[in-house]
């Protein structure tokens, strides 16, 4: 019983760091609403392409930050091994419906990424370093969202697999992956159909 009061402790605190609303507040202090903007995300990518590279590069780290804050609270907690996901998934759920922006939030990889470096420490950090260069190199391609994570979590797999580090914890990481990979893949499906609307009312 004290195990499950525990873990959703966890999962509140990590919803907190997660719902944390740095690129509405760094954008909104250039005097942009984030959320009216480009594809409607708080996120880096929206913010770098509508606001400007040291912003977007704040949000970043911010948002990384948060991830990887969800992780080392909840196993300062007492959150272990697998369990750790569940708040983790917490926090990327916080980023996509914040309480502070009326449920508004971004697309939660940078969250992914903060939650693989705060896990697998070095193996996570270059993770996120190669699937930022696979999102760069398809930024103007709408699956870039979609490829930096299924690259970014084969990366994962194959780099705990080489170093024999965290093997059980890279397969418990799909939980994470496949939840931004989904969520991601439904932002995309209804940013395409307003845009289609948009051109059909024209």
């Amino acid at each position: 019983m004290q195990e499950f009061l525990t873990l959703i402790l966890a999962c509140l605190v990590s919803y907190i760091f997660g719902a944390l609303p740095f690129a509405h507040r760094i954008s909104r202090r250039q005097g942009i609403d984030i959320f009216s903007i480009g594809t409607g995300l708080a996120g880096a990518s929206n913010v770098l392409k509508n606001v400007g590279r040291w912003s977007a590069l704040m949000v970043l780290v911010f948002d990384i930050a948060k991830g990887a804050l969800a992780v080392i609270v909840s196993g300062m907690m007492g959150v272990e091994g697998v369990w750790i996901f569940v708040p983790a998934c917490a926090a990327i759920f916080g980023h996509w419906n914040s309480i502070f922006t009326r449920f508004k939030g971004g697309d939660g990889m940078a969250i992914a990424g903060g939650i693989a470096i705060a896990v697998f420490g070095g193996i996570g950090l270059l993770t996120l370093f190669i699937a930022g260069l696979v999102s760069l190199a398809a930024q103007k391609l709408w699956i870039t969202s979609l490829s930096s994570i299924v690259v970014g979590f084969l990366v994962l797999l194959f780099l705990t697999r080489l170093f024999n580090r965290h093997e059980e914890l890279a397969v418990g990481f799909i939980t994470v992956a496949l939840m931004v990979l989904a969520h991601a893949l439904k932002g995309h499906a209804q940013r395409r159909r307003l845009a289609k609307q948009s051109e059909s009312n024209l």
